[in-house]
C-alpha cells in the first residue's frame, strides 16, 4: 500500500475537534455511570456522546441493555 492509501485510510485523530470526537462511536459505544434517582442509587446507560439514553436499578441490568442492543459498553467512576 502507498503512503497516498495510507493516508486515504487513516486520518489523525487528534485533529478532530471536541464535537467530532464526541461523535466517534455514538452508535456502536454505551457507557454506564450511577446516578442518584430520588435519592437512590440508579446507573444511567449514556450513549459516547453523553446523551443519556436510560436509567437502570442495577449495574448488572445497564450492561446487560447495552449488550442487547448490540453495544459495546464502558464503565465510568
Amino acid at each position: 500500500m502507498s503512503d497516498d492509501q495510507m493516508k486515504q485510510r487513516f486520518f489523525d485523530i487528534r485533529k478532530l475537534s471536541s464535537t467530532d470526537l464526541g461523535k466517534l462511536g455514538v452508535s456502536q459505544l454505551a457507557y454506564v455511570k450511577p446516578v442518584l434517582v430520588d435519592g437512590t442509587q440508579a446507573f444511567a446507560i449514556h450513549a459516547a456522546d453523553g446523551t443519556q439514553m436510560a436509567v437502570a436499578e442495577d449495574q448488572m441490568t445497564a450492561m446487560a441493555a447495552i449488550v442487547q442492543h448490540e453495544m459495546v459498553a464502558a464503565l465510568v467512576h
